[in-house]
């Protein structure tokens, strides 16, 4: 039998946290280990807890859930993190993600599209709601484009963003590449680091942009 999802709850509003624990306590594949009120409490118990995923409030006291975000992704890269606020501004969405945020969701999205984005950044796929996904490509589209990197990508590694960019997970990758899981975990390591990129989101984003993959290839993007 599968091990449910663990899965940390940030938020301020402890009605909220209440609300979000009844609502994932109906889904038998999901288990909420914990609810924290700040940021730095947040990063205590992600590394006490160690979650598979985190659902993150942005605003939050001590310490706000962008830095919270950071500190864990830098700390514990195998946990996901799904930010769920109520802010869809940019001074919001570009922070998060550029922090490590693998999905952002609003709080006024249905139980459905929560449960699915929690599935979706578990197994290493970008899940952002349509409307934050339309502001990061336009965004992209505003930004020069780089200057030619030193050292680009090899073959393999074009293989893996694309793939990457349609939401497998690296296992599915190695499959499919017929390599390890580890090979897999290199070759994003060194992709990030070529493109100067934080995230497999970013990742997913930056194949769209150069034409390795298309609008309908990345989950939680709609045209």
């Amino acid at each position: 039998m599968t091990s449910p999802i663990r899965i940390l709850i940030a938020d301020d509003h402890a009605i909220l946290r209440k609300g979000i624990r009844a609502l994932l306590s109906t889904e038998p594949d999901l288990e909420v280990v914990g609810e924290t009120a700040n940021g730095l409490e947040t990063v205590a118990q992600a590394a006490a807890l160690q979650p598979d995923v985190i659902l993150m409030d942005l605003v939050m006291p001590e310490m706000d859930g962008i830095e919270a975000t950071r500190r864990i992704a830098a700390e514990q890269p195998g946990t996901r993190i799904l930010v769920l606020t109520s802010f869809a501004a940019d001074d919001k969405v570009f922070p998060a993600i550029k922090a490590g945020a693998l999905g952002y969701i609003l709080k006024d999205s249905g139980p459905v599209e929560l449960v699915q984005a929690i599935h979706q950044v578990h197994e290493g796929q970008p899940s952002l709601e349509p409307s934050i996904a339309l502001k990061l490509l336009h965004e992209l589209s505003q930004t020069p484009k780089r200057t030619p990197i030193p050292d680009p990508l090899s073959e393999r590694e074009l293989e893996v963003l694309r793939l990457l960019a349609q939401g497998k997970s690296n296992r599915e990758i190695a499959d499919l590449l017929v390599i390890t899981e580890l090979t897999v975990r290199t070759h994003v390591s060194n992709i990030l680091g070529k493109l100067h990129l934080a995230s497999r989101t970013q990742a997913a984003l930056y194949a769209l942009k150069e034409g390795l993959a298309s609008v309908d290839d990345i989950p939680g993007i709609e045209a």
